[in-house]
C-alpha cells in the first residue's frame, strides 16, 4: 500500500523587493551567448558554429510558457544549432543577427500587446544594455561585463550557460505566484 506523499514545499527564496519588481512581468528577453550558453564560440572543422545549452535553462523556458510568461530571444548571432534548440523548446519569439536589440524587443512587445513595465531582460554585455535599462526587471549572470552587472536588479549565482537563465525563470515564476503549483504538478 502506497502512502500519499506530502506536498513538496518550495526551497527557493528571493528577496521581497525583487519579487515585487518582477511580479508584473509577462515577457522575458534573453541574450544567447553568455546567458543561454557559456559565451564560448566553438567551431567545427567545417566552420559550423557549435553551442552548448543547459537543460536546466531549457526547462525553465518551458515553465515560463506554462505560467503565461513569454520567453523571447534577441541575439547578435545566428546559427542552425540555436534555431533547433529554440524550436525544441517552443520559443517562437526570437530575433537573430541583430546588434541593435531595442527595436527588436519593441517589435516583440508590440506583437504581444505588452510594454516595458511587463518585461524582464537578461544580458551579459553592452549590446544588451538598451533592453535591460528599459525593462522592469533586469538580470545578469555573474560573468557579465561590469556595466551590465551594475544595471541589473539581480545577478545570478549560476553562470551563463550553467543555469543562470533558469535562476531568472524561477524568480519570475515565484513572483508570478505560479512556482509552487508548477512544482506540485511535477512532484506528485
Amino acid at each position: 500500500m502506497n502512502a500519499a506523499l506530502p506536498p513538496l514545499q518550495p526551497a527557493l527564496r528571493f528577496a521581497p523587493e525583487l519579487l515585487l519588481r518582477a511580479q508584473d512581468v509577462r515577457v522575458a528577453f534573453f541574450d544567447v551567448d553568455g546567458v543561454l550558453t557559456d559565451g564560448g564560440l566553438y567551431f567545427s572543422e567545417a566552420g559550423e558554429t557549435l553551442k552548448r545549452f543547459n537543460t536546466l535553462d531549457g526547462h525553465g523556458l518551458k515553465l515560463l510558457q506554462q505560467a503565461g510568461i513569454t520567453p523571447a530571444v534577441i541575439t547578435g548571432r545566428d546559427s542552425p544549432a540555436l534555431r533547433l534548440r529554440l524550436a525544441a523548446l517552443g520559443v517562437t519569439h526570437a530575433r537573430f543577427g541583430t546588434e541593435d536589440k531595442r527595436p527588436a524587443a519593441e517589435a516583440i512587445l508590440a506583437e504581444l500587446g505588452l510594454d516595458w513595465a511587463q518585461a524582464a531582460a537578461m544580458g551579459d554585455d553592452w549590446p544588451d544594455l538598451t533592453v535591460m535599462r528599459r525593462a522592469a526587471f533586469a538580470c545578469a549572470p555573474p560573468q557579465a561585463q561590469a556595466e551590465v552587472r551594475a544595471v541589473a536588479h539581480h545577478v545570478t549565482a549560476a553562470a551563463g550557460g550553467a543555469g543562470a537563465a533558469r535562476e531568472l525563470c524561477d524568480l519570475l515564476l515565484v513572483a508570478s505566484g505560479r512556482y509552487a503549483s508548477l512544482l506540485a504538478a511535477h512532484s506528485a
